[in-house]
């Protein structure tokens, strides 16, 4: 795997999200050397569906998108949901885009990318159900275990979680993507 020491990676999620889409990337990219930060607009801690419950570091109104290299998604219906209503959470991925940083993004997660506006002329996978909504956005969606297209990594479902996690890595690794 790739080095990350001295990168930050900020993690957006609120509750709801999916368990393993959130300790398995994070235990990737800190076992790589990153800092990882859980950004959200809930206070105190977040609970996924499945029970896990993290700390919350900071909230999502007050973080800035150039404090960190790089941004991950975890998905959950629930999670992808809150998130997209969120315009704090939006702006905050939406900027990641504007800077051209890489960004991870595993399930219904991909949600939050429409409603930022920022998967137009892009290639990248989902949940299934997102389909449609990716299309309609601008996106050309397939069906993959995982997609890169210039710094966007995404994946499916937790079952390809492997290979996101060493996509996102080796992205982050990378840097920018002009």
């Amino acid at each position: 795997m790739a080095e990350l020491d001295g990168k930050k990676v900020a993690f957006l999620l609120t509750d709801g999200f999916e368990d393993s889409e959130l300790t398995s990337p994070w235990g990737a990219v800190t076992d790589a050397g990153a800092q990882a930060r859980l950004i959200s607009p809930a206070d105190g801690t977040v609970t996924g569906k499945n029970g896990h419950e993290q700390k919350v570091d900071q909230d999502v109104a007050d973080a800035d998108a150039s404090d960190f290299d790089a941004l991950v998604l975890p998905g959950g219906v629930v999670n992808a949901d809150h998130l997209r209503m969120d315009q704090d959470a939006v702006a905050f991925a939406k900027a990641f885009f504007d800077a051209s940083k890489p960004v991870s993004v595993i399930c219904h997660g991909a949600w939050v990318l429409v409603e930022a506006d920022v998967v137009k002329g892009r290639t990248l996978t989902s949940y299934p159900s997102l389909r449609t909504d990716l299309r309609n956005a601008g996106a050309t969606w397939v069906d993959q275990q995982v997609t890169v297209d210039h710094g966007l990594v995404s994946s499916r479902t937790p079952d390809d979680l492997p290979a996101f996690n060493a996509k996102t890595v080796e992205e982050i690794a990378e840097g920018r993507h002009g």
